[in-house]
């Protein structure tokens, strides 16, 4: 057999001019069309189709058109082959994602006699990653090392990667510290492979030794690191920025991931905030960029920009795209546009089961319970399986608006029906409704019978049970439960404290707040966002710190006149008991979604609705103080605090005054 070499040099030394012609027209990536007539002609003329230097630029032909298929036939027309012609068939299955394909034809090389080389070894191993046959990519190694390829960048390059995948760490570790030599690629193999399995800190020491030594970060590193940069520490996160602050380049996905992360650590202002800056810049988002900025839009409340970027989607008609689309609607929801959000839905050609859900969650969190039941119904009745997180939303749903009845059928439609163990959400979801429903001491049993260990939140829903109906036996029980599990959640303290002052029990509010001092744990700040023109602006409790702030507490004290005109009486039974009573009342007159309120209020014209977010439950106080405003300014305004949303109108509350 002739090696690739001494085909080359026949080929100058004994080209035809029909075979110089095909060789010219295949070397200009011809279309389709063009390809298969130059295929007929090879086949047609017996001189030309027993030429293998031909056939292999055939194959390669159509492997780059993405026709592995076609690629197979030539593959399958050559009686004699050899390592190139088996790689460039294996290389055509890989790149067109057929990987059990590109395994299968590894093997159809190994029996026929050929051996793989430093071509082989990368490509195989890819297919073995990218479809979880790490079994096979395991056994790959031996080989590799007795043909001494093991040594090779690409060949090393690719064992890490799959042993990063597979999660055995040490040994990916033990092959890259092997490699003679490594490039970014080597480097970015090994910070995926920690961060795939969680091991944040250890992805991060890879990525300052790299730095150490010199090692340019790129956008492939910043793509390696995103699957677990969530829920991390804000020191981690700056030190990614710092990543992508300094990189000499930064493409598209770099910022797609640097947004992601921001979205996924709940640092919205910075996820919209580097959008803006891709916008300024020129550089054109994606459908990841966007699917990654909506859900930012949507903790804002930023109504504006997530408008803005559905125009972008409509612009450059990026529909239908499930990512996209399950994304805005959550957006919308998020904003509290129950009809933006359903209009999306409606639209979609195709939704999958994260779609209902994200829509039944929307009507749910509304306290639009029916809607959501309807949902429920729908999806069925198209045949598509609810999941164990689609009855978390419609039991949810159900607690929120109070379905007793209904909470209960879905409960044993999910265990009996579709023979789904309940998780601690559905549980947490149960005691809630019971706990809604008035139905504290049954809600407190079932808990007691829960098969698995019952967590912060459950009880939390219990706790807030007791506080919402006095009953302080339980209450306490729960607290007591809940101080064990979140010894550091100020809020269960806070509502255990509140607990006790509607109750008159001061004593037990000062012990409450002593233990507290002691721990070093305070009260969460209420923080409020409002939008204004495409800015989201922020209010904490008292604050006085934004330009407007004269106009914003001079209108406030003109509307606390209004409101006690009305009848408005403040709620101070659970503020302060050590200070006085007046003292009290201006505490709460200046939460933070009042003065976000009165912001938008002398900030937009008559009849414009105002969308707020809080961080926080909204206090009694506050839901009363709210629905009055609404109807004395004539405005719709949403709250949404950790909870739910509250829409109020008129005087009156979505959630008929129980949150």
């Amino acid at each position: 057999m002739k090696t690739v070499r001494q085909l080359s040099r026949h080929i100058i030394t004994t080209t035809s001019a029909a075979e110089a012609s095909i060789i010219h027209s295949l070397d200009k990536h011809p279309d389709i069309n063009t390809l298969q007539k130059i295929h007929a002609r090879i086949v047609s003329d017996p001189n030309l189709c027993s030429d293998t230097y031909l056939a292999i630029k055939l194959m390669r032909a159509y492997a780059a058109r993405r026709k592995p298929d076609s690629t197979r036939k030539v593959f399958d027309g050559i009686p004699e082959r050899n390592s190139v012609i088996c790689n460039v068939m294996i290389r055509s299955y890989v790149n067109n994602h057929l990987y059990e394909d590109a395994i299968l034809m590894y093997k159809i090389t190994l029996d026929s006699g050929v051996s793989p080389d430093h071509y082989t070894f990368p490509c195989v191993l890819k297919a073995c990653s990218a479809s979880d046959n790490i079994g096979f990519g395991v056994q790959m190694h031996s080989p590799s090392v007795k043909k001494g390829l093991d040594l090779n960048l690409f060949t090393g390059n690719g064992l890490v990667a799959m042993y990063g995948k597979c999660g055995n760490l040490v040994e990916a570790r033990r092959v890259f510290d092997g490699m003679p030599f490594r490039d970014i690629v080597s480097w970015n193999s090994l910070v995926a492979g920690y961060a795939q399995s969680g091991r944040f800190d250890e992805a991060l020491e890879v990525c300052k030794e790299m730095e150490l030594l010199g090692v340019k970060h790129d956008s492939g590193t910043m793509a390696s690191l995103s699957p677990a940069v969530t829920n991390t520490s804000v020191e981690n996160v700056m030190f990614v920025k710092r990543i992508f602050v300094n990189m000499d380049s930064k493409e598209l996905v770099a910022w797609n991931v640097m947004i992601s992360i921001y979205t996924n650590n709940s640092m919205s202002n910075e996820a919209v905030g580097l959008y803006s800056e891709m916008e300024a810049r020129g550089i054109e988002a994606d459908s990841i960029t966007i699917a990654s900025v909506l859900p930012a839009c949507g903790d804002l409340s930023a109504l504006s920009l997530g408008k803005r970027v559905h125009g972008f989607v409509k612009l450059k008609r990026m529909q239908p795209n499930l990512s996209v689309e399950n994304a805005l609607i959550d957006m919308y929801a998020k904003c509290g546009c129950l009809v933006e959000a359903r209009r999306v839905f409606e639209e979609m050609r195709i939704k999958d089961v994260v779609s209902w859900t994200s829509m039944m969650s929307a009507y749910g969190r509304s306290g639009k319970g029916h809607e959501a039941v309807e949902l429920f119904s729908k999806m069925q009745d198209l045949g598509i399986v609810p999941d164990s997180i689609a009855f978390v939303s419609i039991l949810s749903a159900c607690s929120h608006a109070g379905l007793l009845a209904e909470g209960r059928e879905y409960y044993r439609l999910m265990t009996e029906r579709y023979d789904i163990s309940p998780r601690v959400e559905h549980f947490t979801c149960m005691v809630d409704l019971l706990g809604r429903a008035g139905r504290v001491d049954e809600a407190y049993a079932r808990i007691k019978e829960m098969p698995v260990e019952p967590n912060d939140r459950v009880w939390g829903a219990l706790l807030n049970a007791c506080h919402v109906f006095n009953n302080m036996d339980i209450g306490v029980a729960a607290a007591d439960r809940l101080f064990e599990l979140a010894p550091h959640q100020s809020g269960y303290y806070v509502l255990l404290s509140n607990i006790y002052a509607k109750a008159g029990r001061w004593k037990d509010v000062a012990l409450v707040r002593a233990i507290m001092k002691d721990r070093g744990l305070k009260k969460v700040p209420g923080v409020s966002n409002v939008e204004l023109r495409d800015r989201v602006h922020t209010f904490l409790a008292g604050d006085r710190s934004h330009q407007q702030s004269k106009e914003i507490y001079e209108e406030l004290d003109v509307l606390l006149g209004k409101m006690k005109e009305a009848g408005y009486v403040a709620r101070t039974e659970a503020a302060l008991h050590d200070v006085e009573e007046e003292d009290k009342e201006s505490h709460l007159a200046v939460h933070s979604e009042r003065l976000a309120i009165v912001f938008a209020l002398i900030n937009s014209g008559p009849g414009t609705p105002i969308r707020v977010t809080k961080n926080i439950r909204v206090c009694e106080d506050c839901h009363v103080a709210i629905k009055l405003i609404s109807k004395i300014a004539e405005r719709q305004i949403t709250v949404r605090d950790t909870n739910r949303y509250h829409h109020f109108e008129n005087g009156i509350c979505s959630c008929g005054d129980y949150w």
